[in-house]
């Protein structure tokens, strides 16, 4: 399920690229549901993928974040932050050679 840390100049970007979201349903699904949680700074290599796949036009569009959410989405569940929406964000984040985003954290209880 979970594949090599994805490395960039040496550098670590992410803690483990995944292939699924090994947490159980939270139940956000709307925007609306998303913008309750407010965002906080988020280490990239701290940050575990729920996709194994980027869009390159998704990491290319200027506009990619026109439409939805600002913040990427992670999910902290048993002491683990899993990056649920936003790869593109976060890999663009590491092209310009930052170690830390702002994303909406949801915590899930175990």
């Amino acid at each position: 399920m979970f594949g090599a840390c994805l490395l960039y100049a040496g550098l670590v970007i992410f803690k483990a690229v995944g292939d699924s979201r090994p947490y159980p349903d939270h139940g956000y699904e709307s925007p609306k549901d998303w913008a309750s949680v407010a965002p906080r700074q988020v280490r990239l290599d701290e940050l575990i993928t729920t996709k194994s796949t980027l869009d390159l036009e998704a990491l290319l569009a200027e506009d990619s974040t026109f439409f939805g959410d600002l913040f990427p989405h992670v999910v902290q569940w048993q002491g683990k932050l899993y990056l649920e929406d936003g790869l593109h964000r976060a890999v663009r984040t590491a092209l310009h050679q930052r170690a830390v985003l702002h994303a909406r954290v949801l915590v899930i209880d175990d």
